[in-house]
């Protein structure tokens, strides 16, 4: 997070001090780096950058006036900023999930798996996100990035939290999620 303070910090001397409202073209000009940096640090992903930062000003377009009102259109970009990521970022993590599920789907018709074993899997899969959902935030969601491969880093950047609390994050959750995966397990 000190790069995207350091970015904010420099890119207020580019902005324009002034009561008057910028157009949209300069808006962009202004402040295109600033949204596309802040969104590749909280995505680590150039393209997925790009991606949040055409939202953003899309945004931006419909909603300049009130974007601007009270001199704080820079904070309103990061916010927006933050959110579109956080979202394209969901959305992608649910799409890789369902393109897995349908890729073991098909490696199991394809290797002829006994009905009985699908349905047992399919038993325990249900019972894994029962337990998930009893998880609290923010363990549920630093458990989950953690096992989508994300460091704390980015874990702590997406659910806007400190870094040096995703480590107890993670820990707590993982023992919460044995316990009541362990207790659900013997009331069947």
């Amino acid at each position: 997070m000190e790069i995207t303070l350091i970015e904010i910090e420099a890119a207020s001397a580019v902005e324009p001090q002034s009561d008057a409202l910028l157009s949209f073209e300069e808006a962009f000009t202004a402040h295109q780096g600033l949204v596309f940096r802040y969104a590749y640090s909280l995505t680590r992903d150039s393209a997925l950058a790009e991606d949040v930062a055409q939202e953003v000003f899309l945004r931006l377009h419909g909603q300049l006036d009130s974007a601007q009102r009270g001199g704080i259109l820079r904070a309103w970009l990061l916010r927006v900023t933050a959110n579109v990521s956080r979202n394209l970022m969901r959305t992608r993590r649910r799409s890789e999930i369902r393109n897995e599920a349908f890729a073991v789907e098909m490696s199991r018709v394809a290797l002829g798996e006994a009905p009985e074993d699908a349905f047992l899997r399919q038993a325990e899969i249900a019972k894994a996100q029962h337990v998930l959902g009893k998880l609290k935030e923010p363990l549920r969601s630093c458990l989950l990035l953690s096992y989508e491969g994300l460091s704390y880093k980015e874990i702590a950047a997406a659910l806007g939290i400190r870094e040096s609390s995703v480590g107890g994050y993670i820990a707590r959750a993982r023992i919460k999620f044995t316990k009541l995966y362990m207790k659900i397990g013997k009331q069947r």
